[in-house]
């Protein structure tokens, strides 16, 4: 096991802790602790510490127009947000980022599912330097077969995908989604990050890793984390281990659950471990994730 302690490079803005869909959330209804939830209506967020990278207008109001970025659609029964590339250009062919939300995004109003990564993903610099469509799908109850293949279905039907490049990531429920859908089906996605992944404390284990050992994975999780142990995460990276599978493990020293924006925005307080020596080990999530391709693993 090779061991590597170091700053995860992300962008020189501060990441948002903020989970949008509390904007539609009656006050009186607002999670205490946990995710920062954001105060105001569904027309702007208001400005806070937690939000001190966005562009305040008059009243401390905080631009949303990244959301806007991810247009609606309500094709079959999955309703889904897409981000298309910036300065689309038909001739040429883009990566896929399929973005997987937590609990706190289900639901079938099409706005839940948009998270705090999602803005990150959302920012001019990163969208010029990694062009890509970004997917965010919403389901109203977990990440299943049926929600892989509705996935799958509108991927099939954007124009100029890079078929060899398609990603995968989620936080929390959706961390476990990111395990499932490689683990049904492996020579899908090009690679995949999952982050508190591993499942709750008392939940039976479902993640066989000699199913996706193939698929480079860099998992993060927070070592504090009390609601899915970090513990699971790392019998599946000791399984990985034995097998010589494909995997990095980025532990958050002193961080609970609450650390998805964190595998875009990066942080200073993580520690990486590698599976065997087929791991890369660059340190920026979105460098690691673009030079992944289904066409680099079948030639090895």
């Amino acid at each position: 096991m090779k061991t590597r302690t170091f700053f995860i490079v992300g962008v020189t803005t501060a990441a948002l802790f903020v989970d949008v869909a509390s904007a539609q959330r009656p006050a009186g209804n607002r999670r205490q602790g946990g995710q920062r939830q954001a105060q105001g209506g569904p027309d702007a967020l208001r400005g806070g510490p937690e939000a001190s990278d966005d562009a305040e207008g008059a009243g401390g109001e905080v631009s949303r127009a990244w959301v806007d970025l991810y247009e609606p659609h309500a094709d079959g029964e999955m309703p889904y947000r897409l981000m298309k590339p910036i300065g689309f250009d038909s001739t040429k062919s883009y990566p896929v980022i399929v973005s997987l939300h937590g609990a706190g995004g289900i639901g079938t109003d099409n706005w839940r599912q948009l998270k705090g990564w999602n803005k990150l993903l959302a920012e001019e610099k990163r969208r010029s330097d990694y062009p890509c469509y970004v997917l965010a799908p919403q389901t109203n109850g977990g990440w299943q077969e049926m929600q892989l293949k509705g996935i799958q279905d509108v991927i099939a039907a954007l124009p100029s995908v890079d078929r060899d490049r398609i990603y995968i990531l989620g936080h929390s429920m959706g961390g476990g989604g990111t395990y499932r859908f490689i683990q049904m089906d492996p020579g899908y996605f090009a690679a995949a990050a999952p982050s508190a992944g591993s499942g709750l404390r008392r939940s039976e284990q479902s993640i066989d890793a000699s199913l996706i050992k193939d698929v480079p994975i860099w998992a993060f999780h927070g070592d504090n984390d009390r609601l899915c142990p970090y513990e699971r995460d790392q019998k599946i990276f000791a399984e990985m281990e034995r097998l010589g599978g494909n995997m990095k493990l980025t532990a958050w020293a002193g961080d609970g659950h609450d650390v998805g924006d964190k595998t875009i925005a990066g942080g200073d307080n993580g520690t990486t471990q590698l599976s065997s020596d087929r791991c890369d080990a660059e340190l920026d999530l979105m460098k690691w994730l673009f030079s992944r391709s289904l066409a680099e693993r079948k030639t090895k």
